[in-house]
């Protein structure tokens, strides 16, 4: 066999491992108590008290922002509700006024259409135009007119 091959690769065994292990000694107890220091266990305590206040100040703060946050959504809720409902009623007054033209208007179409308008000037006693109610005007080379004070007027064009 060849040991030469293992010894070249640089194993190495640890052989403590495989040595008994030694049971640690026991050490004799002390009977001395040793009382906390008062002065660390103040800091303690007011470390203590400081943290839970600071906790509790914290608590308060954040129930207040939450607080102020709902009453601030909800009277916003109640600004959007409100002018929803001034929308809504002068939409109704707009649809109103606009039914009111519409009626108006055709109120207005139907006094002064023709039918009527023709009945009306027959209830006056007006006729319609006849021939021999057309007044023709001649007109010569000159641009001039008399007029029905019998003054006559002359263009200069």
């Amino acid at each position: 066999m060849n040991n030469l091959k293992y010894y070249n690769d640089s194993l190495a065994y640890d052989f403590q491992m495989f040595m008994p292990k030694a049971k640690p000694q026991e050490k004799p107890e002390d009977n001395i108590i040793k009382m906390p220091e008062r002065k660390s266990k103040k800091r303690s305590s007011t470390k203590a008290v400081a943290r839970r206040l600071s906790d509790s100040v914290f608590a308060i703060v954040i129930t207040v922002v939450l607080v102020a946050a709902l009453c601030t959504n909800i009277f916003l809720r109640i600004q959007v509700n409100e002018i929803n409902s001034d929308i809504n009623e002068a939409k109704t007054v707009l649809s109103e006024k606009q039914s009111e033209s519409v009626a108006l208007q055709m109120e207005y179409e139907n006094r002064i259409s023709y039918i009527n308008l023709e009945a009306e000037a027959t209830r006056l006693g007006m006729r319609r135009l006849d021939q021999n109610q057309v007044v023709y005007i001649r007109v010569n080379d000159k641009n001039m007119a008399r007029t029905a004070g019998g003054e006559i007027l002359v263009s200069d064009n």
